[in-house]
């Protein structure tokens, strides 16, 4: 059975996503970790393996790869945020209204999504001069929900489309997650990280329509529901520590274990409430965080061996860009013509997962 249609339903017109410069592939990104972790040597050899078993072989970043090889502070990391940020949410703005001819005028809210960073003005705010918006654009700034960014920001986005009918609203989202990287780090989850972290951003154009009735002639999906589920006493999961010289990442070993255990209830429990089961849907839209954690999706979800081929590219050729990442996974599902119902889902700090539904059309 599909799920119940809303009164006013929320329409995805465009997705683009947007990438830095440099390139980093994975065999010389391992050569660099080597030098900097040089100084823990049997560590380093039982740590490589990563490397080669994250699913990864290419990713871009801000920076050239030389600059993770010195010390940076607070300062000198917020200012390439603040910049690059902006400039690949530019390019991700511009492609995605431009693909429909959507003109920066018309926009009446935004909704931006960036963990990995903090700026006050915050980018929502640092972005309306660049792409033109109107000075009463509504605007919505989030931070803080890490991996499940993407699709937690994607449901905000569609409630706020469903808030107010017949209006644009512009869902942005940019990541740079090779920022955070700190030399002075010995952890195994910073050494996890130079093994999968990528830069990227990506634009999504939502528009609802009141009483079902699609007015425009294009939307690529419909948002037909949205949910979340965290789990208690789960902060030491996933997250960012504050550290003297950035942020510090936090991944436990136990997220694959987690996802094998507790996902698939949490997810029937979702799919019920909107007459659903897994059975029914067309394809599942993952966020790849990495290859153990892709693994650990397939068994929860009992899922066929191809059923995550979008997520596995984009994690090969992209690396795990946190947030951005399902929404790159989304845009190759579009462009690949998948159809039908789809389960959109990603994990992030909380513990917390968060999942739509949506119909690619």
């Amino acid at each position: 059975m599909a799920p119940q249609t809303p009164k006013s339903i929320a329409n995805v017109y465009a997705v683009a996503t947007a990438y830095p410069k440099h390139i980093l592939r994975q065999d010389d990104v391992a050569a660099k970790a080597a030098h900097i972790f040089g100084h823990k040597p049997e560590y380093f050899r039982r740590m490589a393996k990563a490397y080669g078993n994250a699913g990864v072989e290419r990713r871009h970043s801000c920076v050239p790869l030389d600059w993770y090889l010195e010390p940076h502070g607070w300062p000198e990391r917020t200012a390439l945020y603040e910049e690059h940020s902006i400039a690949l949410l530019q390019e991700a703005a511009v492609a995605c209204m431009g693909s429909v001819k959507v003109s920066a005028d018309e926009i009446g809210a935004t909704v931006v999504v960036s963990s990995t960073g903090i700026v006050t003005p915050s980018l929502d705010s640092l972005i309306q001069g660049p792409l033109s918006l109107k000075p009463t654009v509504q605007r919505l700034p989030i931070f803080g929900l890490g991996c499940a960014g993407g699709v937690i920001g994607l449901s905000r986005a569609a409630a706020l489309a469903s808030s107010m009918p017949g209006q644009w609203v512009l869902f942005l989202c940019v990541e740079l997650c090779g920022l955070t990287f700190r030399a002075s780090d010995d952890s195994k989850a910073n050494l996890i990280g130079t093994a999968i972290f990528g830069d990227g951003a990506a634009a999504i154009l939502v528009k609802a329509s009141v009483g079902g009735n699609v007015q425009e002639s294009a939307p690529v999906a419909t948002i037909n529901a949205w949910g979340e589920h965290t789990w208690p006493n789960s902060r030491a999961m996933m997250g960012w520590r504050v550290e003297e010289d950035g942020l510090g990442v936090v991944f436990s070993p136990d997220i694959p274990n987690a996802v094998r255990k507790e996902l698939r209830p949490v997810t029937d429990a979702f799919l019920a409430r909107n007459d659903l089961e897994l059975e029914n849907l067309d394809g599942v839209l993952c966020h790849p965080g990495g290859e153990k954690v892709l693994a650990a999706l397939e068994g929860a979800l009992d899922l066929s061996d191809d059923a995550l081929i979008h997520a596995r590219t984009v994690l090969r050729d992209r690396g795990n860009m946190s947030a951005v990442t399902v929404l790159a996974v989304l845009e190759q599902a579009i462009q690949s013509r998948e159809k039908g119902h789809h389960l959109m889902t990603a994990l992030g700090p909380g513990f917390t997962a968060g999942m739509a539904l949506l119909n690619l059309l």
